[in-house]
């Protein structure tokens, strides 16, 4: 167990719910390993109190952060310097404080594909389906054009935030063969998608018991193809079970999870390597026990 004292350094993660996050297992798990003197602390941080809780992370002396839902986006104008890479995506997951700076960063690109990149697919000609528009889903975006993925499809419910979303892509390197549908088109979607990704907030905790599709609407997907939810809790999901039940390949976002952390914390610590097997049987043993 990690000892703390008054030398400590400070990381942790920063939404609105946070509680059931895992990030600070696997993260306080990968600092023991290292022998890192640095506690890695959860913070319910509400949308209204965002400024005031970085100003009061640079008081204290908060060495870095990650960001999750409902922050990620909200968080650009409040940074003083954001990569190239999340910039384009137009959302941050990692912060890092630097020189009296707030630096944003996004690392959930790279957690997304690595699971993906163990499946044989012709990507060129995989068409994904993509439900939610907000700032997880732009990490995905990025994700599947860097796959080559032959057409994107994102379905919202909110007409003028998909439209804002669309133009959103004009003046970036990604997205190119991007178009956005509105919730009732899904029915015509579902049975051309290879690649079906939730990135909405529908089926994690507290709120267990939901999917973001009826079982009507899952029982279009082809059985070839691969359901991707980006909730790791509960595990599975119901929509990876409505997915398996059609014979989908399902994939949760553990190791999404752990792949963007291993980024983030390589960022923190600056370093080159960090143990991510470490990380990944943390969870594994949080989840199962």
């Amino acid at each position: 167990m990690t000892i703390i004292t008054g030398k400590t350094k400070l990381l942790g993660v920063i939404g609105y719910p946070v509680e059931h996050s895992l990030s600070p297992v696997m993260h306080n798990a990968a600092l023991a390993q290292l022998g890192a003197d640095y506690v890695y602390l959860p913070f319910a941080i509400k949308p209204q109190d965002l400024q005031t809780a970085l100003q009061g992370f640079a008081a204290v002396g908060v060495l870095g952060f990650n960001a999750t839902i409902p922050h990620k986006q909200a968080i650009l104008p409040l940074l003083s310097e954001i990569d190239p890479v999340a910039q384009a995506v137009g959302a941050v997951n990692t912060v890092v404080f630097k020189e009296n700076k707030w630096l944003g960063t996004n690392t959930d690109v790279e957690g997304f594909l690595a699971p993906l990149k163990s499946y044989d697919r012709q990507w060129n000609q995989q068409i994904a389906v993509i439900l939610g528009n907000g700032g997880a889903a732009r990490a995905v975006v990025a994700g599947c054009t860097k796959l080559g993925c032959a057409e994107i499809h994102v379905v919202g419910r909110d007409i003028q935030k998909l439209q804002e979303f669309q133009k959103s892509w004009d003046n970036s390197p990604f997205s190119l063969n991007l178009q956005v549908h509105p919730w009732d088109s899904l029915p015509k979607l579902i049975p051309q998608a290879n690649l079906l990704v939730n990135t909405t907030p529908i089926g994690m905790y507290p709120k267990v018991t939901e999917s973001p599709l009826s079982s009507e609407q899952m029982s279009y997907l082809p059985d070839s193809a691969i359901a991707y939810d980006l909730i790791y809790i509960p595990k599975p999901t119901l929509f990876l079970q409505q997915a398996a039940h059609q014979g989908a390949i399902a994939i949760d976002g553990l190791e999404m999870l752990v792949q963007q952390g291993a980024a983030a914390l390589k960022i923190w610590l600056q370093q080159e390597t960090v143990p991510d097997d470490v990380m990944r049987q943390a969870l594994l043993k949080q989840l199962n026990s």
